[in-house]
Order: structure tokens, then sequence, then C-alpha cells
């Protein structure tokens, strides 16, 4: 395949995805049976931010101009390990393969082998010549480099494997809200999103948050309330429920309203249910230390990601900040 027959083909994926086909359907059901935390809400909305940001052809354009991409290449094959803490979580490595023109061998996540499969196979249906250069493996063997992404612990044993390639690993990663104590109740709406949005699970997710000294946080919590549905989703009920027994047990201070509960804990990790806040003061001085701070996939707030948008990355935004785009065009 020529490059405009790439891109041409990822166009008609996302499409594709906003259609809601039966089959589509029936891949997202079968999605969330074996992974309850894949709600068809969540798919759905992984979906849409595919489809809109990554799979617009001007963007596409845009984007390959931008690396100057052309025929050329002598393409490799190159090994992905893909996560699976949320939806389609591997597409946007997925995609820089598909669209520099190299070869790839994929091993999926247990927690998401069904998504990505389907979309594989209806792009060799609508072009056989997909089955030449994008493979669904169990092992990857004889790779010309790697990209893998897990946990912390995971990373270690893909830098045991797969150090001596050229590779791009990647580990546990969550993002943090910084509030100046101003922010309207629209804002800390839009600012539930970056928390709740596929429960807490991403790495793009909001799991700290800083604020002032002396901080109101009565309007947040009626804010997060756009969630509460969220007490009637057995599997993040019983998470919060069992925080919340530990706070209680412990004898700990906390805040709470039916779906989420606030600690005062210095971590920027969190558990699924639980936000962590500390107060700063200093917001130039917080702003320095989460720079430097290895943990930190982004940070929302003003002057930066936009509350209620950590969730929508572009074309351009990579994970951990290292571009794939450059590190696979210049094997």
């Amino acid at each position: 395949m020529n490059l405009a027959e790439r891109i041409t083909l990822m166009v008609k994926l996302g499409e594709y995805l906003m259609e809601d086909s039966e089959e589509l359907k029936t891949a997202k059901q079968k999605a969330f049976e074996q992974n309850k935390w894949f709600t068809e809400e969540f798919i759905n909305f992984s979906f849409k931010q595919i489809s809109t940001h990554y799979l617009n052809r001007e963007k596409l354009e845009s984007w390959v101009h931008h690396y100057h991409i052309d025929d050329n290449i002598g393409p490799k094959k190159i090994g992905i390990v893909m996560a699976g803490n949320i939806p389609l979580v591997g597409f946007h490595d997925f995609l820089c393969v598909f669209i520099t023109g190299h070869h790839q061998s994929i091993k999926l996540s247990e927690k998401d082998d069904v998504l990505l499969k389907h979309l594989v196979e209806k792009l060799v249906a609508w072009n056989p010549k997909v089955s030449n250069v994008v493979h669904i493996a169990s092992l990857l063997k004889d790779c010309d480099a790697y990209i893998a992404t897990g946990s912390n612990n995971s990373a270690r044993y893909f830098h045991h494997y797969f150090g001596k390639y050229p590779s791009i690993i990647r580990s546990n990663k969550t993002s943090v809200a910084v509030l100046s104590g101003n922010e309207t109740a629209s804002e800390l709406t839009s600012l539930s999103d970056d928390v709740f949005i596929y429960f807490g699970l991403g790495c793009r997710n909001v799991s700290k948050l800083l604020v002032p000294e002396n901080y109101d946080f009565e309007m947040m919590i009626n804010a997060f309330k756009k969630y509460s549905y969220f007490a009637d989703i057995t599997k993040y009920r019983n998470n919060y429920d069992y925080n919340l027994a530990l706070f209680i047990m412990n004898n700990k201070f906390y805040m709470a309203n039916d779906c989420i509960i606030l600690s005062e804990n210095d971590a920027v990790f969190s558990p699924v249910s639980v936000l962590h806040y500390s107060f700063y003061k200093n917001e130039q001085n917080v702003f320095e230390e989460l720079n430097q701070n290895e943990n930190i996939q982004c940070i929302v707030g003003q002057g930066h990601i936009p509350f209620g948008k950590s969730q929508e990355p572009g074309l351009f935004d990579y994970a951990d900040g290292m571009d794939t785009m450059q590190f696979l065009l210049t094997l």
C-alpha cells in the first residue's frame, strides 16, 4: 500500500467507528463481557475521540506532512505490546506504525483483545494488503524494534527483553490538575470528566488535585455529582465501598459524595473511586515540581490542558512525551 491508500483506509475506519453498525455493536458487547470496565458509554467515547482527533483526513494529512513521510521508507518489523486499561488505549501506536509504512506485530492485552482485532479484520476486508503489514500475535519474535506499554513491573521485563533493540518502553503514569480557587461551576463540572471518564483508569485521568490553602471543596463535590450514576455500576461501587470502609476503620479524614472520596495525600496515584489532593502556597513552584515528576502524563488547569480535555489527545500528543513517529522514521 502507498501512503495515500493508508490514509484513505484510516479515514474510512474513522467513519466506520461512528456508524455503530450491528457488527460493531457485537464487538462492543463482546469487549464488555470480557472486561466490565469497558462499558458501552466509554467504548463509544473512545471511538469518537479516535475518529475525531486521529482519523480526520485533514488532521492526518497535516500530521503526515509535518514528518515529510513518503513511500520510500524501508519497512521494518515493529513489535507492539499494548496495555488494556482503557478501550483501544494502544490505537495511537498502531496508527503511527501503519501510517509510516512499517509492518507491525501486535500483542494485545487480555483486557482489551476484542476491539482492535475487530478493526484490523475490517481493514483487511476493505483492503487485503493490510494482512501483509498488520499481524495480531501471541508472542513477539524477530522484530527490528519494539513499543511496549505496561505497569512499572512489566516495564522492567520489557527493558530486559527489548532493551538491546531500538525501543520505546512506557510504565505507569497519571495526571494532575492544578486549581487556582477561582474556577467556575462549569469548569469544575468539566474537571469531573478528567477525573471520571474511563472510571479514572487512564494515564490521562486526573488522580491528584493541587489546590490553594483554605480551598473550599463544596462546589467541586457538587459538580462531581455529574457522575453519581457510578454508584449503580457494580464494579465501581465495590471499589468505592471498599475504600470508604478503609477510611472509616482507620479513622481518617475524608470528603465524599456518592461517587468519589477526596483524601489529602501527597501521592499522585490514587485508587479507583478516590481522588487525592494537596494544598500549595506558591503556584509557580507547583508547576516546576510537576514538570520534574516522571510519573506525570499531563497537567490540567489554566495555561495547560483545559478542564475537560485531558481525554481528547491529538495526533501530536505522544504518551510520555516521546515522539513515536520520529522514533519510527529514524530506524
